[in-house]
């Protein structure tokens, strides 16, 4: 098992963002390339993909599958990434949120555009994460993510706004509702922020707040797919917070707790670490 030590907590805490090498071993991304060559095929209800079918410059996303593909529920309930999470936010536990599939194929112009996590979600708290778990290898030239450091501290909540241009898909109705402040044009003046990111390697994840400013670009290589898969893991100061604009994955009516209240629900959120 993967174990942070002090200074890499301390960079978490300070900059929003690790990378920890050889997170996972390598059955578990085996398994779970297989489980994208599945949802590539036969996608879920979460499913946004913008070229289906296509080889090339598709850029493919999926979520919320643990409870109905095996290998993702078995991830991540036995992988390490439980306690990482909390290891990392200084937590006593860690509870988790959803999975995130994100591919792209070979020559995918399309970006990730530059955003924070938390206001797509139904939650706040300083203790909501992320953990990208590089499935295939990346480069920054390439694809993979960039962070503007200690973002995550700047205390700013900004909009959700769809990603792409998929107007038809249903995703599409819970974001650009807010009024909250909008990211601003970080990509256009990168010299005025302090930007990180690593490349990567199958087996290495990212450790990341949900306040953290980030992106990713296409993917430039020709030959090569870029995917990963986000395990999203909510700390002790986690409430439940259902606001227009959120993700709809979990219906308000359908849960046991209150707006204000910490997620408790183990049906929808349920606590991964520790165990027993």
């Amino acid at each position: 098992m993967a174990l942070l030590n002090e200074d890499q907590i301390q960079a978490y805490q300070d900059d929003g963002v690790i990378v920890i090498r050889n997170a996972v071993d390598s059955t578990w991304v085996e398994k779970l390339l297989k489980v994208a060559e599945q949802q590539l095929k036969t996608p879920g209800k979460w499913a946004n993909d913008g070229s289906p079918g296509a080889d090339t410059n598709r850029m493919f996303t999926d979520r919320y599958m643990w409870q109905s593909v095996e290998p993702i529920r078995d991830y991540v309930f036995n992988s390490p990434c439980a306690e990482l999470a909390a290891t990392a936010m200084q937590s006593e536990s860690a509870r988790f949120y959803f999975d995130h599939l994100l591919v792209k194929e070979p020559g995918t112009v399309s970006i990730t555009p530059w955003h924070q996590d938390i206001p797509y979600w139904p939650f706040l708290g300083k203790q909501v994460c992320s953990i990208w778990l590089a499935l295939t290898p990346a480069t920054i030239a390439g694809s993979a993510m960039e962070f503007v450091r200690g973002s995550h501290n700047d205390n700013k909540y900004y909009q959700a706004e769809v990603f792409g241009k998929r107007e038809d898909h249903p995703n599409s109705a819970w974001t650009g509702k807010s009024q909250a402040e909008p990211v601003p044009d970080i990509q256009a003046n990168r010299a005025d922020y302090d930007i990180i990111g690593w490349d990567v390697e199958p087996g290495d994840a990212v450790l990341f707040s949900s306040w953290i400013l980030h992106w990713a670009g296409g993917n430039q290589s020709q030959t090569s797919r870029r995917a990963a898969l986000s395990t999203r893991w909510l700390g002790d100061d986690a409430i439940w917070h259902p606001h227009s604009g959120a993700d709809p994955t979990v219906n308000p009516e359908d849960v046991s707790v209150a707006p204000g209240q910490a997620p408790t629900d183990d049906r929808f959120f349920p606590k991964v670490w520790p165990t027993g």
